[in-house]
């Protein structure tokens, strides 16, 4: 049986940062909204409370029923958990004399408590809260402060239930994962067992049990997600897995061809599929990025499902779904707000009438790519860059043509093959050209030029939540500016993006 770890949500930016965190710890954890609960089975462990955007003291504030959770449960609090709970108690929260956002230091520290072993006074931790706890009940008690928060952990007497005022998820509190090492291990009892090997023997198990005979088609992209769910998929069913590569017109230069072979020798089942006339034709006059990105999922899903259709009895339809496309369709307000569409998230069009298979759903992108690793698969296709659904549609703002797609193939050609020249491909997290609606005033030779201008983008990350842009070296950008100049008829001029993500998307569309 499966140990797990659940963490409810009360809307904090960091709940997938716990999340995270608890798996780096070599434990599964799932997070749940605050408004929807499941009920809680026997292999769960313990119970972690988010942080909140909210205060305790608005009337809106999210709400649970504490008791089917206290004394039931070891549970970790923070932040707005730790709040509620004090509150709920009979304790009191006041708004802070000062927003407390940084980092501070613990002045006072029971180190004799469970969850503050091997943690000593002054460890620095990071704050980030409007309100404070002033008054605990009796039966709480305080089990480390800091200059400004005299409630900065508590622990329920004659229980399990621990709460913290900062947040241990976070890097600048540099004794947060042995925090919650603590809480995981000698709390909860859990035994650190969920690692990647595991996952794929019981993933390999689950996929024998639920498929059996059955066929799956599934349409690879040659990105890392539909390539380790690919192989996941081959080991449990082998020959009854049939790949549809779907080349839409809007992939990388050459990369059709360059994907196809790649596979050759992993014994999958693959079939290409030409059909960029089809998705050009769908995409022409379209500007707007939402009825670009519908025009592509409804065009992909008609030319996948005629292939499929070639398939006899086919069953069920894989996807690459990973877990941070099941938050974000999912979220503590209900429906997230729509920040694009993704394009393997949610129900099928009526006539394709498959079940679906979700070998990845519960992984971020880094445990994809450990699982991968895990699995055998080439260090050429792990280390790939993220690519959008839509290929370059979103990468080509305003309208779509086969003039502008192909000058971006080119820039982007140059770009990534000069990142792989230098060595710092394997460095930067995502990178690609974007072709901008922009024409500007240049000179080439004794001509004044009217054309385009291709943004460079490179971002560091994770898992893409959040993302810092690229140092890269000025020679190398240099040398990546000149060339596309030179070389890509249609552009006069290279600009470098230097946004984060937030506030910006890693995507400009």
């Amino acid at each position: 049986m499966l140990e797990k770890i659940i963490i409810i949500d009360f809307g904090s930016q960091y709940t997938q940062l716990i999340a995270r965190r608890v798996r780096e710890l070599n434990v599964y954890c799932e997070i749940h909204p605050f408004n929807n609960i499941p009920e809680i089975s026997s292999d769960v462990k313990g119970i972690i409370f988010s942080g909140s955007p909210y205060s305790v003291r608005q009337e809106d504030a999210p709400q649970i029923d504490l008791a089917k959770f206290h004394q039931k449960y070891p549970v970790l609090a923070v932040c707005y958990g730790a709040q509620y709970i004090a509150q709920y108690s009979g304790g009191d929260v006041q708004p802070s004399s000062t927003r407390e956002y940084g980092r501070a230091n613990l002045n006072f520290v029971v180190s004799e408590n469970k969850l503050f072993k091997n943690i000593n006074t002054n460890s620095q931790v990071w704050m980030s809260h409007g309100d404070t706890i002033t008054v605990v009940p009796d039966n709480f008690e305080i089990i480390a402060s800091t200059d400004n928060v005299r409630v900065a952990a508590y622990h329920v007497k004659d229980s399990d239930t621990y709460a913290i005022q900062f947040h241990p998820e976070v890097t600048h509190s540099t004794d947060g994962k042995q925090l919650l090492e603590n809480f995981l291990v000698d709390i909860c009892g859990l035994s650190q067992s969920w690692t990647s090997d595991a996952f794929v023997d019981s993933t390999i198990a689950e996929l024998k049990e639920k498929l059996g005979n059955d066929k799956v088609v599934l349409g690879l992209s040659g990105g890392v997600d539909s390539s380790v769910a690919a192989i996941l998929l081959h080991k449990a069913i082998g020959a009854n897995l049939h790949c549809i590569f779907v080349d839409n017109g809007l992939l990388r230069k050459d990369e059709y061809e360059a994907v196809l072979e790649q596979y050759k020798h992993l014994g999958l089942n693959i079939k290409g599929v030409d059909a960029k006339e089809r998705f050009l034709s769908q995409l022409a006059g379209l500007k707007d990025p939402e009825l670009k990105r519908k025009a592509i999922g409804r065009v992909f899903i008609e030319v996948f499902d005629d292939a499929a259709h070639e398939v006899q009895d086919v069953k069920w339809l894989a996807q690459g779904t990973i877990y941070p496309d099941v938050i974000e369709s999912i979220s503590v307000n209900g429906p997230s707000a729509t920040i694009k569409s993704h394009h393997n998230v949610g129900g099928l069009p009526d006539f394709m009438k498959l079940k679906v298979v979700e070998p990845l759903k519960t992984l971020f992108k880094d445990e994809v790519r450990r699982v991968g690793k895990t699995l055998g698969l080439d260090s050429f296709i792990l280390g790939r860059h993220p690519f959008p659904g839509p290929g370059l549609a979103i990468r080509i703002l305003g309208d779509v043509t086969a003039e502008k797609v192909a000058i971006l193939q080119e820039a982007d050609a140059i770009y990534i093959n000069n990142l792989r020249e230098a060595g710092l491909y394997d460095q930067v997290w995502q990178a690609g050209a974007i072709f901008l609606p922009v024409q500007s005033v240049g000179v080439m030779g004794d001509e004044r030029t009217y054309e385009n201008v291709i943004c460079l983008r490179a971002v560091e990350s994770v898992d893409g939540m959040t993302a810092d842009w690229c140092h890269l070296p000025y020679p190398v950008l240099a040398k990546i500016s000149n060339e596309i100049i030179n070389k890509v008829k249609g552009i006069n001029r290279v600009v470098y993006d230097i946004s984060s993500k937030p506030p910006a998307t890693i995507e400009w569309e």
